[in-house]
């Protein structure tokens, strides 16, 4: 009895001392992240930290956009990109605790027409795979990007694609998996992705400032992506990750994030209940697969940790001993990061309205920092040092494929010897016509570029989205001197008319 009287007045009498010293360090934090975010040119973001199952930081930074006065607050609506896949993977785990579905059912006992280049695979394929990135399928990106195609079509011209490596012996970051798992979440429950998760995470933790597409964005108190292109930072339009809803496309404000950080780092429970068994709950956050070095972030070449893994829908690594689980969202112009270090009970969650604004990695170590573990490095300064000379290696990379360009050279045949459609069917369909003495060329009738003379049979210039830098077009003769293919970015296309 005596030793319990003790301990309730070193819990009362310490409590102000705790709460000045709290103070103290958000203070110090807020300082800290507006000073990062000008040191980054990050436009706007918004930040939230919780702690001990409290909401202990939340605040807008910035403007939602450039040249306005529009100022972010926690109910300003960002893209929550790659962030999403987390999601995906615990309404994968509710219908697993509703024994709907198993991590090791193969896939193609929920999707029978499913289909990979390998048949070998198609059957071996589970469903713990489509979360994991270690298929053997390398990065099929240009199935949304390059093309406007229904998500059934993404997911069946997945068995056009070779793999790159046999199943679970390698990582590649995957998106089109995370569709695959939305499509098994769909035919087991009956209901699409989008509805799913909305009423089964997003209505019961109140996440009422929250939209599972983009399309179903509405509201006027939202972010706009920006990218540094004609010597400035602009606002762009926004990429729409909708035709892979399950890997990329929920939208959300801080005030949100936070609801959905405290209900991660507390078994998955919230006001009235909890999402997932806490078996299924930690089976999230266990490491699936290794993940090689070239295949993980550039800022772990300063963290140097022991160890780098992938969970469902989580990056994980240690620090200081201790083990993070984080993942980030990219999508042209935007940025996001969830980031918890569970042992100390404590998350954070960021969004930024520049692309790749590495400023998200620096302000999850030193919230670790500051109100865990100690130490306080400028993790900042350090990063930003890192990727300016990242950035200063590309651009070197750049200027000397520039200088390799051959001058004096033509065109093989006549410009108009170029024009034509080309094919694919992995990669479909390539207009390419005369433009004022340049090449207009347009892919699958979604992204466009004009071109002009580089050298011999290569042409180069600008995408319409100037953001997206330059095009590179090369084409081949057959051994009759006619046109009959055509290189774009890596992708062939073979001359059909």
């Amino acid at each position: 009895m005596k030793n319990g009287i003790v301990l309730f007045l070193l819990l009362v009498l310490g409590a102000p001392a705790r709460g000045q010293e709290l103070s103290k360090q958000i203070k110090e934090f807020d300082t800290y992240l507006e000073k990062a975010r000008k040191e980054w040119q990050v436009p706007g973001m918004a930040v939230a930290v919780v702690k001990d199952g409290e909401v202990i930081f939340k605040k807008g930074f910035g403007v939602r956009q450039v040249g306005t006065a529009q100022p972010v607050d926690t109910q300003t609506i960002f893209a929550c990109a790659s962030t999403t896949k987390a999601m995906t993977a615990v309404c994968m785990g509710m219908l697993v605790d509703e024994g709907k579905v198993s991590w090791q059912d193969p896939v193609v006992r929920h999707l029978p027409d499913f289909r990979l280049y390998d048949p070998v695979v198609t059957r071996e394929l589970k469903i713990r795979d489509l979360f994991t990135h270690n298929s053997g399928v390398g990065n099929t990106d240009f199935l949304w990007s390059v093309m406007d195609i229904s998500k059934e079509e993404i997911v069946r011209k997945m068995e056009g694609v070779k793999p790159a490596y046999s199943l679970r012996s390698d990582f590649i970051y995957q998106n089109i998996f995370y569709l695959v798992a939305g499509q098994v979440i769909e035919r087991v429950s009956g209901q699409p992705w989008d509805e799913f998760i909305a009423q089964r995470i997003f209505k019961p933790l109140n996440m009422s400032r929250t939209v599972a597409l983009r399309t179903q964005l509405t509201d006027g108190n939202r972010s706009m992506p920006h990218y540094f292109f004609d010597n400035s930072i602009r606002a762009i339009e926004p990429t729409l990750a909708d035709p892979v809803a399950p890997a990329g496309s929920v939208n959300a404000s801080i005030d949100d994030m936070g609801v959905w950080m405290q209900c991660m780092l507390d078994s998955s429970k919230y006001k009235g209940g909890r999402l997932l068994q806490p078996a299924t709950w930690a089976e999230m956050f266990r490491p699936q697969t290794l993940v090689p070095a070239s295949q993980f972030y550039p800022t772990m070449q300063l963290i140097k940790p022991n160890w780098m893994s992938y969970g469902l829908g989580w990056f994980q690594h240690d620090y200081k001993g201790r083990k993070i689980n984080y993942h980030t969202g990219s999508l042209p112009g935007e940025v996001a990061i969830h980031a918890q270090l569970p042992d100390a009970r404590l998350g954070v969650y960021v969004f930024g309205n520049y692309d790749h604004a590495e400023i998200r990695h620096a302000i999850v170590y030193k919230t670790f920092d500051l109100f865990a573990l100690g130490g306080n490095r400028d993790w900042s300064k350090e990063f930003l040092q890192l990727y300016e000379e990242l950035r200063t290696k590309a651009d070197l990379a750049a200027r000397d494929f520039e200088s390799r360009r051959v001058p004096g050279t033509k065109p093989t045949v006549p410009m108009s010897a170029y024009e034509g459609t080309y094919t694919d069917g992995l990669y479909g369909t390539v207009e390419v016509k005369m433009a004022e003495g340049s090449l207009r060329i347009v892919v699958n009738r979604f992204l466009a570029a004009t071109v002009q003379h580089w050298h011999y049979d290569t042409f180069r210039g600008d995408y319409d989205k100037r953001w997206y830098g330059k095009a590179l077009a090369q084409f081949f003769l057959n051994a009759n001197g006619e046109v009959a293919k055509l290189d774009f970015e890596g992708m062939q296309f073979v001359k059909s008319k």
